[in-house]
């Protein structure tokens, strides 16, 4: 396969994804998008779009009421399928890093590989080290959790997904929980991921990321998308109403 079709090698094909709650909530209303390998799509849109539901549904963490999410061909919405074999593939990072705090970074980093790769203790380390390197947090691979800041941490959670090797990492607004001069540091990481190529869909407030290192963007209000499109697109030449009027308030 030439570089060019694996550009556009589909890697998350979703169709007409919908989640509903009792009391008739509708947080997704018949979702259809494409993520083709390689690309960063980031997701902006209001508090309580359904943004998180849509990112959360990718890998099923949140069960579609109706529709199907193919994964490299594979209707992993199919009750056939064994969904945590798939989710070894699909890498995720939250608000909140989800470390073990009994654990040191080096094992919050390894255990996964060893448990469910059957990596080796030290081919799993060896690869934790590697990474850690790249986010400039080697001498802390001893720390304990409690030891990091925030910023630290949430380094450590972008690199711990990437120990599994997956084939896309998936973000829930992972700037959110930050304080502010800490927030620099984790998007310098997913901006430095974005280049080496990795696919990437990321749900976040930071419109200035969006712009500079989405390669597409989508914007959802009421459970739906409403418009998506390019950086340039979506920020210097919004056509929906409502879009113009979100980023009006946010820009």
């Amino acid at each position: 396969m030439s570089a060019d079709n694996s550009k556009n090698e589909v890697l998350i094909s979703v169709r007409d994804l919908a989640k509903h709650y009792k009391g008739d909530i509708h947080a997704l209303d018949g979702i259809s998008t494409d993520i083709r390998k390689g690309e960063v799509v980031v997701v902006i849109g209001p508090s309580g779009s359904g943004k998180s539901t849509f990112l959360r549904s990718l890998n099923l963490l949140e069960h579609p009421t109706s529709g199907t999410i193919t994964f490299e061909g594979i209707d992993i919405t199919s009750p056939d399928n064994d969904i945590n074999k798939y989710r070894q593939k699909m890498g995720m990072v939250f608000q909140h890093f989800n470390l073990f705090p009994h654990l040191t970074i080096l094992e919050n980093m390894t255990l996964a590989p060893k448990k469910l790769l059957k990596m080796s203790k030290s081919d799993a380390e060896e690869k934790a080290l590697e990474l850690l390197k790249k986010v400039a947090l080697e001498d802390r691979a001893q720390a304990y959790p409690s030891q990091l800041s925030g910023g630290q941490k949430q380094r450590i959670a972008i690199v711990r997904a990437l120990c599994m090797s997956p084939d896309v990492l998936l973000f829930d607004e992972p700037t959110s929980a930050l304080d502010p001069e800490m927030v620099g540091e984790v998007l310098d990481v997913m901006k430095d991921l974005a280049k080496s190529g990795m696919t990437m869909v990321v749900v976040t407030h930071e419109m200035g990321f969006a712009r500079e290192v989405g390669s597409r963007v989508i914007f959802m209000d009421a459970g739906q998308i409403i418009e998506e499109g390019t950086p340039e697109e979506i920020f210097d030449h919004p056509k929906n109403e409502r879009l113009q009027t979100f980023l009006a308030k946010v820009l």
